[in-house]
């Protein structure tokens, strides 16, 4: 695996922080701003929107543009919005800076995943991918607890400016170790690169992450007060749980990333399987302490094992424009990110109780899955009829060679 990979890696790491660390945050912010909780929690809410918009919208911007260069200029962008926030006098400042990360971020997310897999063989495509996923994962265990100990001890904007720290380190390795990639002999049209979603395989694989991300995060979201108020455990146990979760992520983005490339479809099934399964578990016995701490691990096990393959499978039927289909990644995955929470919340509103979103978490994943043998059948019939028609050919020209 190139060393170029592994600081996409490190950036991702960067990029990740930022997007998760304010829901450590919120409590300070809003008293330091002078506005509700709420919102202050709209400033997480922005940022997911805004990676949503974003991912798409700076693939098509920069599309013709050299791929070292958009790195650069996107990197050094998200860090000097991490010094706008923590500079910020007003929650206005603050949520425009957090709006222009969100753009940054994703952009970053969508050009990195294009240049990674650039970088690697095919058959590594799913490695390569899971070692960026792989610093979303430690920004869970490392990143986000981080920022909070760091909002605890020196204010909330001491955490802004540890990002905008790891930014610059994140630029300085793109600068010197990202090669530059040559650009197309035909220069991308964005007529051709928007037909992608026209196929019906890239819509269902857009389908596909955005249930899987969205039933997994649909629970985690509201992981805190179901282990404070259904499992019985004190406040203290909630950063370690959360962590936990990241460790799980962790490894399930290492082992997910080494199978992937050669049994993707394997993994994709077996990894939102395993997904509904926990998060019935969950449902069924939030009230025991120890399995729901131990789901919690499991779930960012199968989570993030599932990660990679959902990445690698969209590259797969959007080949024939990478940017792009990096960019319909990220935008899908915090279409889940979004709707997941949402939905959780919503039950929760209903009166159904804070072990209602594993339930519904439960429904999204269950739907993802039925999506996914849908693509998977779909995909396995294409072929066997490409097979057939290539048999058929030889077969028809050696009957009419005889009879000649």
């Amino acid at each position: 695996m190139p060393l170029a990979v592994y600081v996409l890696g490190l950036s991702v790491f960067a990029l990740g922080t930022s997007e998760f660390m304010l829901s450590g945050l919120l409590q300070a912010v809003a008293e330091d701003m002078d506005v509700s909780i709420p919102q202050a929690g709209l400033l997480i809410s922005a940022f997911a929107i805004g990676m949503v918009v974003g991912a798409p919208l700076l693939a098509v911007a920069t599309l013709r543009l050299p791929r070292k260069t958009t790195l650069v200029a996107l990197i050094t962008v998200f860090g000097l919005s991490q010094i706008a926030g923590a500079l910020a006098p007003s929650y206005g400042i603050l949520f425009a800076s957090r709006v222009v990360s969100a753009l940054a971020c994703a952009g970053f997310w969508a050009v990195g995943a294009a240049v990674a897999i650039a970088m690697v063989p095919a058959d590594s495509r799913a490695r390569a991918l899971a070692v960026m996923i792989g610093g979303l994962s430690i920004a869970n265990v490392l990143g986000v607890p981080a920022g909070a100990f760091l909002g605890e001890h020196l204010g909330w904007r001491s955490a802004f400016w540890a990002v905008g720290a790891a930014s610059a380190i994140a630029l300085a390795g793109v600068v010197t170790r990202i090669p530059h990639l040559p650009l197309p002999e035909t220069k991308p049209r964005l007529r051709r690169e928007l037909a992608i979603y026209r196929d019906r395989q890239v819509l269902l694989s857009i389908t596909v992450t955005a249930l899987a991300a969205g039933g997994v995060f649909c629970a985690f979201s509201y992981l805190a007060p179901l282990l404070t108020d259904v499992s019985g455990l004190g406040g203290s146990w909630v950063s370690g749980v959360l962590a936990l979760f990241g460790v799980g992520a962790l490894i399930g983005t290492v082992i997910g990333g080494r199978v992937a490339d050669a049994h993707l479809s394997g993994v994709l099934l077996t990894g939102i399987t395993a997904s509904t399964a926990f998060l019935v578990a969950l449902a069924l016995f939030a009230s025991v302490p120890a399995a729901t701490v131990s789901l919690a691990f499991l779930l960012g096990v199968s989570a993030f094992f599932t990660a990679p393959a959902l990445n690698a499978r969209m590259f797969d039927v959007a080949g024939a424009a990478p940017t792009l289909a990096g960019a319909t990644t990220t935008a899908a995955f915090n279409l889940g990110n979004t709707g997941g929470p949402w939905l959780g919340g919503t039950v929760i509103d209903a009166g159904l109780g804070y072990a209602s979103p594993a339930w519904a978490g439960a429904a999204m994943t269950l739907l993802a899955l039925a999506t996914a043998a849908v693509a998977l059948r779909l995909t396995r019939t294409k072929k066997s009829r490409v097979v057939t028609g290539a048999q058929a050919a030889p077969s028809n020209r050696r009957t009419y060679d005889h009879q000649g």
